[in-house]
């Protein structure tokens, strides 16, 4: 992961190859990523016919995956399932599972091959051990948010923060943008007691957003598709705009759990 200092020299490819997590969607395999910053892990399960196990990469040094870390996994697919330990949890399109330390044997899989299930995993290390927890798209307290003269409309969900499913330190959440909106997370801001991480999806074929990235006073932009990740560090704001509107999954890891805890970077910053 690139520093501040590094980051000002830095081309478009080199932008992209430290900060953009792509190519996370293969249908019918597990995917992931680990991130040093956090030292974060980011996957997409996508099952088809047969149930896609959670696996611990050599990277993590671990006997299994859950060892020493949570989970968050969300459904942006069709119906499906995730199985832990023996136990079964039925997950609609927007539930998320919290899955605590200590999990061994974990799952997913897809409730109809022809509408399969895509789960997006987020995953932190974790010093202590909370209850798997489902939570459904409708517990998630929607808060709607901006303007349609500001083009930001947006509801923004909350399901892994400390009003809700209780982590040791992932927090995470989605925010779904109106239609003829465009703009989310305004003003931008950082996060200096931790990274987080965005996932586009509900982006069209043809439509692309374009990430904002870097110091207030030193801004970059990366466009991305559907269905990739962006790492975002505890010196780097974080906004992006779309050709449409667009859905982003965002998550955290740090030492503040504080949902409210930012940075703001008023517009008349920005360059």
């Amino acid at each position: 992961m690139a520093d501040p200092v590094r980051y000002p020299v830095m081309t478009t490819a080199q932008l992209r190859e430290t900060f953009l997590i792509d190519a996370l969607y293969e249908p019918g395999s597990l995917c992931q990523a680990y991130v040093d910053l956090d030292r974060a892990v980011v996957g997409m399960a996508a099952p088809l016919a047969t149930p896609v196990p959670l696996t611990a990469d050599e990277a993590l040094r671990a006997n299994y995956f859950m060892e020493r870390r949570e989970l968050g996994a969300l459904n942006i697919g069709g119906k499906g399932i995730i199985d832990v330990d023996g136990k079964s949890y039925a997950m609609e399109n927007l539930d998320c599972l919290y899955i605590g330390r200590g999990a061994k044997e974990i799952a997913f899989q897809s409730a109809d091959i022809h509408a399969p299930a895509i789960f997006y995993l987020l995953s932190y290390p974790a010093h202590a051990s909370y209850p798997t927890t489902l939570v459904r798209k409708d517990q998630a307290s929607p808060v709607e948010l901006g303007s349609v003269e500001t083009c930001n409309r947006r509801i923004v969900c909350k399901y892994i923060y400390l009003d809700g499913a209780r982590s040791c330190q992932l927090v995470m959440g989605v925010t779904h943008l109106h239609p003829g909106s465009a703009w989310n997370t305004m003003p931008a801001h950082t996060h200096m007691r931790r990274s987080e991480i965005y996932m586009y999806f509900n982006i069209g074929e043809e439509a692309r957003v374009f990430h904002l990235m870097g110091p207030a006073e030193e801004t970059r932009h990366i466009v991305m598709k559907n269905r990739e990740a962006v790492v975002s560090p505890g010196w780097s704001i974080h906004a992006g705009v779309g050709t449409q509107a667009y859905s982003f999954c965002w998550g955290m890891g740090g030492e503040n759990q504080d949902y409210g805890d930012m940075d703001p970077a008023p517009l008349n910053s920005l360059r």
